[in-house]
């Protein structure tokens, strides 16, 4: 493998870099950036700024290659920079929304091993809306503009005020990655090759490292790796549900499936998460079981269907599982695993993929190992709500779970078993309770009190 240095200290592009999977190097490569054209025009400085990065970069080490970039802003006749302090990057933004802008990258490739040098420019046009200070003041209080040229960034919150561009999208976030592979594949250099199939779908999956969102199930600020929008959720949720469908039938009674339809749209109404589409479906299954997958996929197998002893149940049945999407409680299970699913997930953009459906079944054994106990009681306190709001008795609930927990004491367990997956069914019976605003009885005490393994249930997993 090639040894490959990177001349930047740029957060945005050690990202990129991480997320094709090419192994690399910081070389910091510290210079005077010239923002003067004298006699350049605006690609002609921004490749020699970017040159200048690459030869101090280069002489640090005897072999291997060396890239290096530089970013400015252009607007009228005026370059801009990184802001040197809030005062200029509130300056500075405000006047970048005034009109369009033009981003410029200079790239610079050394491959010390060939003795080769090649140096190109990419071109980007944003138009921006109009920037108020609240809205300025507002954006500060979240991101940090003093490392980012112009103040803001296209792949974060930034992406909120921009309208439209024209170009390469990745150029504005500092790296125009078709222009570098293209540079590499003229100089022969091969590092890029291995990924190449892999890097559109990666690129739009995983397009930062980690982001912090509120969660309006947990009312609290959470940390996703690969900065999870809902267009790359729901896009491995759909590769994972076809993988669903492959393996399991769906239900030929269209009665069944008109049901839980209707119940499942009320409850997607009134739930806290409104931005992505819900669909739910009924597998031809015996087994008392439901699941749900990332993107607002969720299943229920006929035979819980046949269990419920109306819509009111289900109702909380199917609240439950819109809870655990609505708490993205799949997306943080995948993430604890280190992404190791969601990574062979994107190896699905690949023609040579043998392995997709392995990937995706993966991804979907995970999620039907179960959720932590907290997750499975929070989607309870909101399933409960849901239904509730949905204008059904959210009491059923608790019926639904004791028709269970007796089923289950007579039961052995089953290998997709509702109970495998929806362990600890005494606590979520007082969670239930808890909701509605009802007392814990001393009923519920002693069983709160017993093991999982004693009520017949499997111990944790």
């Amino acid at each position: 493998m090639r040894k490959i240095y990177l001349a930047s200290d740029s957060i945005a592009r050690k990202k990129l870099f991480r997320i094709l999977g090419v192994k690399f190097r910081i070389l910091p490569s510290r210079i005077s950036e010239q923002s003067n054209l004298l006699s350049l025009s605006y690609p002609g400085l921004a490749k020699k700024n970017a040159l200048a990065k690459a030869k101090v970069a280069a002489a640090k080490v005897k072999n291997g290659v060396i890239v290096a970039a530089d970013t400015i802003v252009v607007q009228g006749r005026k370059i801009y920079g990184k802001p040197k302090s809030l005062k200029d990057a509130r300056r500075m933004l405000k006047k970048l929304s005034s009109g369009k802008q033009d981003i410029y990258t200079g790239l610079a490739v050394i491959d010390k091993d060939n003795n080769r040098l090649k140096v190109e420019c990419e071109k980007t046009r944003i138009y921006m809306d109009k920037l108020g200070d609240k809205e300025v003041s507002q954006y500060f209080s979240r991101v940090s503009p003093l490392d980012k040229a112009g103040s803001f960034d296209i792949q974060g919150k930034g992406a909120f005020f921009i309208r439209r561009i024209e170009g390469c999208f990745y150029n504005v976030v500092g790296l125009p990655l078709r222009r570098l592979y293209l540079m590499f594949k003229e100089m022969d250099i091969k590092v890029f090759s291995f990924i190449l199939y892999l890097a559109p779908c990666a690129l739009f999956l995983v397009l930062s490292g980690c982001t912090t969102e509120y969660n309006l199930a947990t009312k609290q600020e959470e940390t996703y790796y690969y900065s999870y929008t809902t267009e790359k959720e729901v896009l491995m949720g759909q590769a994972v549900a076809n993988e669903v469908e492959k393996q399991l039938r769906l239900a030929s009674d269209p009665l069944v499936q008109h049901r839980v339809e209707a119940i499942g749209r009320k409850i997607a109404a009134v739930c806290d998460r409104k931005d992505i589409d819900y669909t739910f479906r009924v597998l031809e299954d015996d087994e008392v079981n439901a699941f749900s997958l990332p993107g607002g996929w969720i299943y229920v197998n006929k035979g819980l269907v046949d269990k419920v002893a109306n819509d009111d149940e289900l109702a909380g049945v199917l609240g439950h599982e819109v809870g655990h999407i609505v708490a993205r409680h799949s997306i943080k299970k995948l993430q604890a695993e280190q992404a190791f699913s969601i990574l062979r997930l994107l190896s699905m953009a690949a023609p040579q993929a043998g392995d997709a459906a392995a990937a995706a079944d993966i991804a979907y054994l995970q999620i039907m190992l179960g959720y932590s106990r907290e997750d499975e009681l929070l989607a309870d306190q909101l399933g409960t709500r849901y239904a509730k709001l949905a204008g059904y008795n959210p009491r059923a609930m608790v019926s639904f779970l004791t028709k269970l927990q007796e089923i289950n004491r007579h039961k052995p367990l089953q290998p997709r078993s509702y109970f495998k997956t929806h362990p600890y069914v005494p606590d979520r019976i007082r969670v239930v309770k808890q909701e509605l605003g009802e007392g814990m009885g001393f009923n519920d005490y002693i069983n709160i009190q017993q093991l999982p393994h004693q009520e017949g249930e499997m111990p944790n997993q």
